[in-house]
């Protein structure tokens, strides 16, 4: 079972720690664990429990209302918003319940739905690429756990796999050549299969190499290949002293390619990007990159 702070549970929910302590005092709704510094601790429940409030007080719900309601009450309320009501918010609400139960056969009905009414690639971009890039975010800081991590990302995985298995790509003269891996040690492949898929899709050429991959090896398939383009995710590996001289090593090394880089340890971190580095801060700036 996993362990939450509040701040965890602010920014899965959207519900401001303000507002949960007030509802722990006035209607006993919450009832946290304390460290010996008197810090709340949440568990999983906790947050299954906070996201389900927050997906009624979306639609309507007094909070007054739910404070009322038995459990069983408040997730027939919430299965039904979420199979009935098919906007982005309320999807990656089920997600994160579904993950928090090991709940396969919800989490396959969640996709397969909003395949079925938005298609694959804006359920990737709307749903299920904002669900990551949270989940990963608790994941580096360490506050959700590698079964319900593993479990939710394998399943992903799959699908994402079988949507690039299926793909026709049709090159141009005008098609670049992108070569993708992660560094070594680095294990978080989801955003990189993202990216092999979103390029792909815009009739691209992908060397896909995947995770973990020694430095002489990139090397290896850059001479092989010429890329025009090299992407990677950094996530938690190399560690945060190590990254700056890392991109720098990539951008001395490839000068005739431009490097894309994103991840938690990339975005947002003051990174010193040479002439021919690119900075991904989100997925749709790869999208109009591929597209152009």
């Amino acid at each position: 079972m996993s362990s939450y702070s509040i701040r965890d549970l602010e920014q899965l929910s959207g519900i401001k720690a303000h507002t949960l302590r007030i509802w722990e005092q006035r209607y006993n709704i919450l009832a946290p664990k304390r460290t010996d510094t008197n810090i709340r601790l949440y568990d999983d429940q906790d947050l299954k429990l906070v996201l389900n409030i927050s997906l009624l007080k979306e639609h309507g719900y007094k909070i007054s209302e739910i404070s009322k309601m038995t459990s069983d009450e408040m997730n027939t309320e919430v299965i039904s918003i979420s199979d009935q009501k098919l906007n982005y918010p309320d999807q990656i609400h089920a997600l994160t319940i579904s993950m928090i139960d090991l709940d396969e056969e919800r989490f396959e009905k969640i996709i397969s739905t909003n395949i079925l009414q938005f298609g694959f690639e804006n359920t990737m971009i709307h749903i299920i690429y904002p669900f990551m890039s949270r989940i990963g975010t608790l994941w580096v800081t360490g506050s959700i756990g590698p079964a319900q991590e593993h479990f939710i990302t394998n399943l992903i995985r799959q699908k994402v796999i079988v949507a690039i298995d299926g793909q026709v790509v049709k090159q141009t003269p005008k098609s670049k050549k992108y070569l993708l891996f992660l560094p070594e040690g680095e294990l978080h492949e989801m955003g990189l299969l993202f990216a092999n898929y979103m390029i792909r899709a815009r009739n691209n050429k992908v060397v896909y190499l995947g995770q973990s991959l020694p430095f002489n090896e990139i090397e290896f398939a850059y001479n092989l290949h010429q890329p025009d383009y090299i992407f990677t995710a950094i996530t938690s590996v190399p560690s945060s002293s190590d990254v700056q001289p890392y991109v720098d090593k990539l951008a001395a090394n490839f000068p005739d390619s431009t490097i894309l880089l994103t991840g938690y340890q990339i975005v947002g971190q003051d990174i010193q990007a040479a002439e021919n580095v690119t900075i991904i801060n989100k997925i749709e700036d790869l999208m109009a990159l591929a597209s152009t």
